[in-house]
């Protein structure tokens, strides 16, 4: 996008991506329990990588993630994640292929006993995004007292691949935090 506005990221020309993730997903609150799926998975998949890399990769891993319907996900076997060991479009990581299942499986779960995994979810920031004012990328946290817990609490269930930072990451993707900067277009105040 080479438009006049100020982002947090994706500024640069060669980042149209980047930036239309800006404008239109980060940090604006989702509350569809297969859209949290699809970033728990995604964001997983992006540790220790770019996440540039993964949204260029994010129409395959919806083609061989069932469009990210946790109950396929759950359901897919050995052969098939194993196959996409192998799948160039995709991350290879092996433990990162087949973590898609058991937490599919541990979404699943949740789902079931707090009525969606959304309830689950937006009960660690009682309902409502932190806003934060931050004024410099720098000075935003990789990880928070409350991304420690819902670290913790998945881990203990379970999952893996939602580390502290990630589940931060996480968070800020699916608005339970607005990171947006102050000098950002999309800072809500």
């Amino acid at each position: 996008m080479t438009d006049a506005k100020i982002r947090c990221f994706g500024n640069k020309p060669q980042q149209t991506l980047y930036a239309q993730y800006h404008d239109e997903e980060w940090g604006i609150p989702v509350h569809d329990d297969q859209h949290l799926f699809e970033m728990l998975i995604l964001e997983g998949a992006q540790a220790g990588l770019s996440w540039e890399t993964i949204l260029k990769r994010r129409q395959a891993y919806r083609e061989v993630f069932h469009h990210f319907n946790p109950i396929k996900v759950a359901a897919m076997i050995d052969q098939e994640l194993e196959a996409l060991c192998h799948h160039k479009p995709i991350i290879r990581n092996r433990l990162k292929i087949f973590s898609a299942r058991k937490n599919a499986q541990i979404f699943l779960k949740i789902q079931k006993e707090f009525g969606s995994f959304n309830n689950y979810l937006w009960r660690f920031v009682n309902g409502q995004p932190i806003k934060n004012h931050w004024e410099n990328f720098q000075d935003i946290p990789t990880r928070t007292t409350i991304s420690d817990a819902l670290s913790k609490d998945l881990k203990k269930r379970g999952m893996s691949f939602v580390g502290s930072t990630i589940m931060y990451a996480f968070m800020q993707a699916v608005g339970l935090v607005n990171d947006h900067l102050h000098h950002c277009w999309l800072r809500i105040a």
